[in-house]
């Protein structure tokens, strides 16, 4: 199962080629985004431990510190980026939105693989996806308000019912019928990885035109989005505790954002255009998080 999970990058990317060959084989699937991110949340929900809440109390400033990070830098550097690049609207609003989201899923078992402290990953990820609620939709007309309009409050609650419904239903099985579910409690990571290579594909069938004449420019500026975001993280935390464990969890957890649920909102909200940075920051920041956990992994984490 790991071994499967393990080669998301490459399952994005085959999905990613399908649907630009074959773009009307999915484009037609549009309605199924918002679900499909769901049932990821929900699988989040599922292996959630209320330990790991307690982590959070026992931890609150570096929490604090990891979210001021998390959503200080990656908005900033989105509007930053899509500026300089001089991206139309529909791209810069998928900037800021992508930046205004939340740690990504798998951020933690990058975490994992690169020796990081996952107690700590898991907590910043599950704080970092309850204060979206608020954060995402605010920074969002915050940084692009005044050049496309930003409906906040409906996304408010948008991100309420995809992450926090879900999230919520998903900590209700496992403390009714965890016992139960436990056997195939492992299958969960699997079924999320296919949700997000279902979206990833769906997304570039929905822009299959737009990305032959963006793509390679919007491809650098994810990638250069993921960067700062990996360097900055990495670099503060390093410099603030001297602590290289938790600099490379904090690095893995700014780093990488939860790009399904920026994906969803840019459907939903503005536009396929906007949805673009999102899908293909889904398959680079799983292809970079894996390149410098093999890296880190290889190091000593003093």
């Amino acid at each position: 199962m790991s071994r499967i999970t393990g080669l998301f990058p490459l399952w994005a990317l085959l999905g990613v080629a399908c649907a630009y060959l074959f773009p009307e084989w999915l484009a037609g699937a549009k309605p199924a985004i918002v679900p499909l991110l769901g049932l990821v949340m929900f699988g989040m929900g599922v292996t959630l431990d209320p330990r790991d809440f307690v982590r959070v109390a026992r931890q609150p400033s570096t929490i604090l510190l990891g979210l001021a990070l998390q959503y200080g830098i990656m908005p900033l550097a989105g509007l930053g980026i899509g500026l300089a690049f001089g991206f139309p609207p529909a791209l810069l609003v998928g900037f800021v939105l992508l930046g205004a989201s939340p740690g990504g899923t798998a951020s933690n078992v990058i975490c994992y693989l690169a020796r990081g402290d996952v107690a700590l990953s898991i907590a910043l990820t599950t704080v970092s996806t309850l204060a979206a609620v608020l954060l995402t939709p605010m920074l969002t007309w915050l940084y692009v308000g005044e050049r496309v309009p930003v409906p906040a409050l409906d996304m408010l609650w948008s991100i309420a019912e995809i992450i926090l419904l879900p999230v919520a239903a998903g900590l209700l099985v496992r403390r009714w019928i965890g016992s139960r579910i436990a056997p195939v409690e492992r299958l969960f990571p699997m079924i999320s990885m296919w949700a997000i290579v279902l979206i990833v594909a769906i997304i570039v069938a929905l822009n299959r035109q737009n990305l032959a004449e963006v793509g390679l420019a919007v491809a650098l500026a994810v990638v250069l989005h993921n960067a700062v975001g990996l360097t900055a993280g990495y670099g503060l935390a390093r410099l603030i505790w001297r602590d290289e464990q938790r600099a490379r969890t904090i690095a893995i957890e700014v780093g990488m954002q939860n790009s399904g649920l920026a994906v969803a909102l840019a459907i939903k909200y503005f536009s396929a255009a906007s949805a673009l940075p999102g899908a293909i920051f889904s398959i680079w920041h799983n292809l970079s998080g894996s390149l410098l956990a093999s890296w880190w992994s290889r190091q000593r984490s003093t």
